[in-house]
């Protein structure tokens, strides 16, 4: 069973589409979490607190996503994290009960 609620990390470069998933991962009773539009500002986050989901959005490069991921695997290594290709709400709730299942496999 996949705890609840599952506290998300979004990290993407584009500030609206950041205030679109503040909103979307954000869902009382499943979700809370936070989006971000710089490394630094993820890296951050990570260190005031435990993300069970970090979520790689619009225009993180993939120089950029290695060092994002060798950064947060220092800090929490035990989020599970992915690259969030958008969609709407729907999509976004199968992408993360699909990675958070996988986590607990």
């Amino acid at each position: 069973m996949i705890k609840q609620p599952i506290n998300i990390l979004a990290i993407g470069r584009n500030g609206e589409i950041m205030q679109v998933m503040q909103r979307l991962i954000n869902v009382p009773d499943k979700r809370t979490g936070r989006a971000v539009t710089t490394d630094e500002e993820a890296i951050a986050a990570c260190r005031e607190e435990t993300f069970d989901l970090v979520m790689l959005c619009a225009g993180i490069d993939e120089s950029a996503e290695a060092g994002i991921r060798q950064q947060l695997a220092q800090i929490n290594p035990n989020a599970v994290v992915i690259r969030h290709y958008g969609g709407g709400s729907g999509l976004l709730e199968n992408e993360i009960m699909m990675a958070m299942a996988g986590r607990q496999a």
